[in-house]
């Protein structure tokens, strides 16, 4: 559901830009025909061709959102919430594990997530369960870094897009120099240049933020996953703890019941 609403979002994203694209150019040519100067968007935005307005404007869009999304998304607050291990040890504490998934069924975070699902997958063996804790613990953490990864990718990507059309902005120039028959004009040159420069520039101008972003984001996911670990510690104590005094009370049934049946045999008879 989630990979669907992104995908549909992307799309959204991809749409406005290219329509903000066909806009910036059509209000920029009806300027340049009133005053002959450039604005700042045809100098940066429609100098650049269709590989800024199809490619690289849309990349920026979507780096935005991404940084945005995960900005919000992936935080302290959200998945280790203040207090999150006394919270879940007061379930333990009050409920015992059998109900603990129940009670913690709405929380996302991830010291919630990681001692619900030791819980059901072991069964009250607690060195199984310590070990599937940190297991899921980690299994979340690679889901965030996964997630993440987009920025990664796209930071790599773009400045490859600026160079294609760097490349591209050069063949276009050389093509000019030979219609002219070696003897261009500044002006039948600027195409080709502005072309080169721009798609280099908006390549590196998503470059950077993304890949610095991401590296950002990725030092807050193994800051956040340590505090995890930390929070998981003090809940695992108390799991501890619950299972010895369940312990206790089911050794202090049997002795009960062998105590019963013990007196029972020894009753004598009555004829």
């Amino acid at each position: 559901m989630r990979k669907n609403f992104l995908l549909r979002t992307c799309i959204l994203i991809v749409a406005l830009a290219a329509v903000l694209a066909v806009i910036i150019f059509t209000m920029s040519l009806q300027k340049r025909e009133e005053t002959g100067t450039q604005t700042f968007f045809e100098q940066f935005v429609i100098s650049g061709g269709p590989i800024v307005w199809l490619v690289l404007l849309p990349l920026s869009f979507i780096t935005v959102y991404l940084i945005f999304e995960y900005w919000f998304t992936i935080s302290r607050g959200k998945l280790v919430p203040s207090g999150i291990s006394r919270k879940v040890a007061a379930v333990v504490q009050h409920t015992g594990l059998r109900l603990l998934p129940a009670k913690m069924a709405g929380s996302n975070d991830l010291v919630s997530v990681a001692v619900c699902r030791a819980v059901d997958y072991c069964k009250g063996d607690w060195r199984q369960m310590q070990n599937a804790v940190f297991n899921s613990l980690q299994e979340q953490a690679e889901q965030l870094l996964r997630r993440i990864e987009w920025l990664s990718l796209i930071g790599n990507v773009s400045p490859m897009v600026g160079l294609f059309g760097t490349v591209f902005g050069m063949i276009k120039l050389f093509n000019a120099i030979v219609v002219a028959g070696g003897q261009p004009q500044p002006a039948h040159m600027a195409d080709g240049i502005s072309v080169a420069l721009v798609t280099t520039f908006w390549g590196l101008l998503i470059a950077i933020p993304a890949l610095a972003i991401h590296g950002i984001f990725r030092n807050r996911i193994e800051s956040i996953l340590s505090l995890a670990a930390g929070e998981a510690e003090k809940v695992l104590a108390e799991i501890k703890h619950n299972l010895k005094r369940q312990a206790e009370q089911q050794k202090n049934k049997q002795c009960q019941i062998k105590s019963l049946s013990s007196n029972k045999i020894d009753e004598p008879v009555s004829l």
